[in-house]
């Protein structure tokens, strides 16, 4: 699996739907989604995939230069259900995990577990089958064999309770193409993803991974913040190096109905020349942004509005699936 710095050939998104998780604020989750692909679209090719029944609102809204392309979909986190691409030898293939809804906590999601499946032979693809349950947010790779994952998600008993600790890693390494995976016990606690490594650490160079920081101690989670950066930190990858950390150290959040919803900084999407970061209007989003820019040197940092995307369970990462170069 290639790192996500790597050229893509473009993204690829999904189109908000769901009543049941964007409720009242399904306009405004839209307006986000706009935001996300213009940002992205301004870097390199995007295809917006919608239900047929949304996909002139879709295009209305976007634009022309969005390609919308009808697709059955229960709902729009593309990260965790469209196809994880792997490289190798001029050639590229889907890897199709299994989809359960993140242990089945939304109902239906058959025509988002087949996603990958039929956008593969939409293209022509190979597709390879896991065998496995696992969403893209789950994992991180630095395109060398490395991967970062989280015990709390892929060893949760609701996806792959049959499975052993190093049945799971072998499947996973071997579908990604990878030698080394590092274990980190949890990521911030979400209601939905069990805690997926999207939401607090990203390689941005081999040997080298963004962390999420966080800078109230009064919030249960700057603990679990704390220990997924021990955890990476001085880790040996897959080629031996000791892993270095770059933290993000502000964690904003936003209210939404009554509701507190962390919004980190760490869900940000690397595309072709550009890092698309989710904000709040937070006092610290500048600095933030610099450290990233810092991260990425060459690369445009492109913040984008991020509070009903984290209401709805995500930010721009978690929409989002690069479809890289062969």
């Amino acid at each position: 699996m290639p790192a996500e710095w790597a050229p893509h050939e473009r993204t690829l998104m999904g189109w908000p739907s769901r009543a049941e998780i964007w409720g009242d604020h399904l306009e405004e989750a839209e307006d986000e989604y706009v935001a996300v692909a213009q940002a992205i679209a301004a870097h390199e090719p995007l295809t917006m995939l919608a239900r047929p029944a949304d996909a002139e609102r879709a295009s209305s809204r976007l634009g022309a230069n969005v390609e919308v392309v009808e697709m059955p979909l229960d709902d729009s986190w593309l990260r965790d259900t469209g196809p994880v691409y792997v490289t190798g030898h001029g050639r590229r293939a889907g890897v199709d995990f299994t989809f359960n809804a993140w242990g089945h906590k939304f109902e239906p999601y058959a025509d988002d577990a087949a996603i990958a499946g039929r956008w593969l032979a939409r293209t022509s693809e190979p597709r390879i089958d896991a065998d496995l349950v696992c969403e893209g947010g789950a994992i991180a790779t630095d395109g060398e064999g490395t991967v970062l994952t989280t015990e709390s998600c892929l060893l949760n008993p609701n996806r792959n309770a049959s499975m052993t600790r190093a049945e799971i890693e072998r499947r996973l390494a071997g579908a990604l193409g990878a030698s080394r995976v590092i274990w980190v016990p949890y990521a911030i606690d979400d209601r939905d993803t069990d805690g997926h490594i999207d939401l607090v650490a990203a390689f941005c160079a081999p040997g080298l991974v963004v962390v999420q920081g966080g800078d109230d101690p009064a919030w249960p989670g700057t603990n679990r913040l704390a220990m997924v950066r021990r955890c990476i930190e001085g880790a040996l990858d897959a080629s031996s190096r000791a892993l270095r950390v770059i933290e993000l150290p502000v964690l904003p959040t936003v209210e939404v109905d009554g509701t507190v919803y962390a919004v980190p900084y760490l869900n940000y999407y690397v595309c072709n020349g550009a890092v698309i970061v989710p904000v709040t209007g937070n006092p610290a989003d500048p600095d933030m942004l610099a450290i990233l820019a810092d991260a990425y040197p060459g690369r445009e940092v492109v913040p984008v509005p991020g509070r009903i995307l984290a209401a709805g369970g995500g930010g721009p990462h978690c929409i989002t699936q690069q479809v890289p170069m062969p």
